[in-house]
């Protein structure tokens, strides 16, 4: 095992990072995806769940006085309006105050929200809990993406990041075959099988948070905060375990760093040294944030209504074909997340974006031209999701590794509330007239615009993409707190 030495007090001279790194895939590693990453399961529940009964909650007698077009515009923005306020909330408070106790508390705010969405009697009531579950949702994204990516190890940390991302879309597939039942009036009534959706997500989120309270804090954060003497016992523990699972010894990790301890570090130096220090990458985070928030919460989410609309799908048979588009997308980080760990970071991310740029662009020539009915359009949207998935959870492993530890969450948070609310907020008010309009062209141009983002995005990681696979993350960027490494 490798021992911290110090010197002065503020001062650690540590393996631990290489430590961490060098680990064989184990057990416990097991332990941290299934702790942290099965949470998109249920934001993919929660999403896919308002999109598919948004038609039945529309209706007389669902217990609520609202119309579709306010679930799925004004609902699904105030959702997002959270998630950006608790990335940027919860996101600073991750980097102060460590990322297991937030991914504690976002979890709670994420499940006291959802249940309150279940006993909602009027409209209002629905869009404040729609606003605070995004709140603990967002929160989310920059606790737990910021945990992995710290507690993976850098050979594994490409598909790993990629398929928790993409789990989202399990939970998007329990979400719409879950509607189908619920959305049946033989089985519950209009004012209650939607509200049994929201409510089976409060219970499998208290499952998960049973198993998170056994994750641990990030080492990183612990050495950079002071707690050196537990972030070494910490990693001892997890050494002893592997090796026992293993029987097998580990090698020696030899390389060093020497970082200076220190708290509570300004906003100021944050922004500081994302923008000013690293503004190819920035702009990065940027487009690729963008790109893929117009694309799914713009349009994808609004697929039920495209269904009804142009093709006179029953609005309880839409969670069938959402189960296929979601299964697609899910598949894409799946089957591609290793590629971006042996191929490469550039590119991976930039041939995604492109590629489902242009097979969107060829979806929507399709379905102006009267090409498509229900089934085929299904169809295309899958194969375009399979690599728009990849390319979008690729996004949130960017901003994770290509900035300083000290900055790694408000950095997630960051951009992507910025991205999201240029994409999630305005997407969803602007294209839910397009494509409820039941005007062919008005449609097509929701599709054109979602991927010419996509495709210029993806042009963006073609020259600024980071090759950041199978790399520590103090080498892609060295924390602001390091003194010297060897």
């Amino acid at each position: 095992m490798n021992r911290n030495s110090t010197t002065p007090v503020d001062t650690v001279t540590t393996t631990i990072p290489a430590r961490l790194d060098r680990l064989p895939w184990s057990r416990w590693h097991w332990m941290i995806v299934i702790g942290l990453g099965t949470v998109w399961i249920l934001d993919g529940l929660e999403v896919t769940v308002v999109g598919a009964v948004a038609g039945r909650i529309a209706e007389d007698g669902s217990g609520l006085a609202i119309t579709d077009a306010q679930v799925t515009g004004v609902a699904a923005a105030l959702y997002v309006a959270g998630a950006c306020a608790g990335a940027l909330f919860f996101g600073r408070l991750t980097d102060r105050f460590g990322r297991k106790r937030l991914f504690l508390v976002t979890l709670a705010v994420y499940l006291a929200a959802t249940a309150l969405t279940a006993v909602s009697f009027t409209a209002w009531w629905f869009f404040l809990f729609r606003f605070l579950t995004g709140l603990g949702i967002g929160g989310e994204y920059a606790a737990i993406n910021s945990a992995i990516d710290e507690l993976i190890p850098s050979a594994f940390r490409g598909r790993v990041d990629l398929i928790i991302n993409g789990s989202y879309w399990l939970g998007a597939v329990g979400g719409s075959l879950l509607s189908v039942p619920a959305l049946n009036t033989d089985v519950f009534p209009k004012n209650l099988g939607w509200r049994l959706t929201f409510a089976l997500g409060v219970v499998l989120g208290l499952v998960i948070l049973l198993v998170r309270r056994h994750v641990p804090e990030s080492p990183r954060w612990m050495l950079i905060h002071g707690r050196a003497a537990a972030a070494e016992r910490l990693v001892d523990d997890v050494e002893a375990k592997i090796e026992r699972d293993t029987s097998r010894q580990l090698p020696q990790a030899t390389d060093e760093m020497t970082i200076h301890q220190r708290g509570t570090i300004r906003f100021v130096e944050i922004a500081r040294t994302v923008f000013r220090d690293y503004p190819r990458r920035a702009t990065l985070g940027f487009a690729l944030f963008i790109g893929q928030a117009f694309l799914y919460n713009a349009i994808t989410f609004g697929f039920g209504t495209i269904l009804i609309t142009f093709f006179d799908v029953p609005s309880g048979a839409t969670g069938y074909y959402f189960a296929i588009i979601a299964a697609g997308n899910f598949m894409g980080p799946l089957l591609l997340g290793r590629y971006f760990d042996t191929w490469g970071r550039r590119p991976m991310i930039a041939g995604t974006y492109i590629l489902s740029g242009l097979l969107l662009f060829a979806t929507a020539g399709l379905f102006g031209a009267g090409l498509l009915d229900a089934t085929t359009m299904t169809l295309c949207w899958c194969l375009v999701l399979f690599f728009a998935s990849a390319g979008a959870s690729s996004a949130y492993l960017t901003v994770s590794e290509i900035f300083p530890m000290e900055t790694r969450a408000m950095s997630i948070a960051f951009f992507y509330a910025i991205g999201t609310a240029a994409g999630g907020i305005s997407g969803p008010l602007i294209f839910a007239g397009l494509t409820s309009s039941g005007v062919v062209a008005d449609a097509v141009l929701a599709f054109c615009i979602g991927a010419g983002l996509m495709v210029a995005a993806g042009l963006v990681a073609v020259v600024f993409a980071v090759a950041a696979e199978r790399r520590s993350l103090e080498d892609i960027a060295p924390p602001l707190s390091v003194a010297s490494t060897s």
